[in-house]
């Protein structure tokens, strides 16, 4: 499914496409943690979806030059 959020840090709309489903999402919006709505997804994907951060975001905040993804 593509997801698009905002990242709560610069601001930047990023699409990804994950594999969850409509009803994985409404369990989320509805309270489920993040680990237990997408057990599939990695903490990055589920970061994702809560804040909207990419792992680049991530790697650049904190300050990291050379890192790789």
């Amino acid at each position: 499914m593509i997801i698009t959020r905002k990242s709560i840090i610069s601001g930047t709309l990023y699409t990804r496409d994950l594999d969850v489903t409509q009803a994985q999402l409404v369990a989320y919006e509805d309270g489920a943690l993040l680990q237990d709505a997408f057990p599939q997804l990695s903490a990055d994907d589920r970061e994702f979806i809560k804040t909207g951060i990419s792992a680049l975001e991530w790697l650049q905040m904190s300050g990291c030059q050379e890192c790789d993804i």
